[in-house]
């Protein structure tokens, strides 16, 4: 298989499905992420994590590297830079920011996503967010709110933001810049692109896991941590970056990243299917307008932006 676009039949030419796969994923691996902070580090984490994702590529797509590598040759720098922030920056300084925030808090940080998204989209590349767009952000925005704050003024008043989530919205902003330069990489199998990044991600975070383990920070390995760790791998490493970057391939950077705000969703879905907690009315208006968001921000009318 190669790059181009999949048959009409296909699974890989639904890109609603493959985004809203890849928040499931992600919200799943912020709320585990948050449930063994303490007891594997966060470079430590980040390490094993796409170290893991590279061993299981590789042998599957050493053939489509090798055929490839002239072309990445050429475009190294630009497949360094999305490596870096993709997959060695973003993954490091989010693990960092669970730490020392709660994964509620964590959920709600992600919603800056369709915003930094439209910044960078503007500063590199001149693309403004259309009429749509914009007003799907900002109904998805308050449906986000809505389920953290569960529909009280008083809790949106009090919400107090620590170190943990400057963390996660700095490690946004980083992704952010990956999700508008995915335009600029190179036509070549998704195998090599995918397997490229990750395994290129792994040996940059070395330094910083190194640095972690030289300070003094080890894992506790526990079963809890390992059963964390398979999981890491296998879904929102792989899975949802494949799922991500055929997504943006689709439809843009600008529509793409709308679907962020489906991470509350999942997370809060997941708080009441696995943590016990009450479906209440918030939850059903939350969902609602932030659907609203995803499903106005598609829309063709306004200012049009140009694909990747």
């Amino acid at each position: 298989m190669d790059a181009s676009p999949a048959s009409g039949r296909s699974m890989l030419d639904r890109p609603y499905l493959l985004l809203s796969l890849a928040m499931l994923f992600w919200s799943i691996n912020i709320i585990l992420g948050r449930f063994i902070a303490g007891t594997v580090p966060p470079a430590t984490l980040a390490q094993i994590r796409w170290g893991g994702a590279a061993l299981i590529l590789l042998p599957i797509g050493w053939r489509h590297l090798r055929r490839d590598w002239p072309r990445i040759r050429a475009h190294l720098p630009m497949l360094i830079v999305l490596s870096l922030t993709g997959v060695t920056l973003y993954n490091t300084m989010a693990y960092t920011g669970l730490n020392y925030t709660q994964a509620l808090n964590a959920l709600l940080m992600q919603s800056s996503g369709p915003l930094l998204v439209g910044l960078w989209s503007l500063i590199l590349f001149r693309d403004r967010l259309t009429r749509a767009q914009l007003i799907g952000i900002l109904i998805s925005l308050v449906g986000v709110l809505v389920i953290v704050t569960q529909g009280r003024l008083d809790i949106l008043l009090h919400l107090s933001l620590n170190v943990g989530d400057i963390w996660l919205v700095a490690a946004m902003a980083v992704y952010a810049i990956y999700t508008v330069l995915l335009r600029k990489r190179p036509a070549i199998h998704f195998l090599s692109f995918l397997t490229f990044i990750i395994a290129a991600g792994a040996v940059m975070m070395i330094p910083l896991f190194l640095m972690e383990y030289g300070a003094g920070y080890r894992m506790d390995p526990t079963p809890a941590a390992f059963g964390v760790i398979l999981y890491v791998i296998l879904f929102p490493s792989i899975l949802s970056y494949f799922f991500f970057n055929r997504g943006v391939e689709l439809i843009g950077a600008n529509r793409a990243g709308q679907f962020f705000h489906l991470i509350p969703v999942f997370g809060s879905v997941s708080a009441i299917l696995f943590l016990g907690e009450r479906p209440e009315w918030f939850h059903g208006v939350g969902y609602a307008l932030i659907i609203a968001g995803i499903v106005t921000a598609q829309r063709t009318w306004g200012r049009a932006t140009p694909p990747p």
